[in-house]
């Protein structure tokens, strides 16, 4: 299992769209993914969950991976949520 806080930079936050490619882009590991924010745990595979922590630009969340392809999965998925 890998894990690593950082501070989301997209512009909109994790909202609708940005949510919705960070989902699809969560999907396409095998490894169990995970987001949390504020003590919540959410899976990182599903949209409603996503939605459910309302994260905006500049919150702090920890990404967890655990599985095969969990370094490539966090790495992938840090890159995607720092891009402003």
């Amino acid at each position: 299992m890998v894990e690593k806080y950082v501070t989301v930079e997209l512009t909109t936050g994790l909202q609708a769209r940005p949510a919705a490619q960070f989902v699809q882009k969560a999907n396409s590991y095998t490894s169990d993914l995970f987001i949390e924010k504020d003590g919540k745990r959410i899976n990182a595979k599903s949209i409603m969950g996503l939605m459910s922590l309302a994260i905006a630009s500049g919150e702090e969340i920890l990404v967890i991976a655990d599985g095969n392809d969990e370094e490539k999965a966090l790495k992938e998925l840090l890159s995607f949520v720092s891009e402003s």
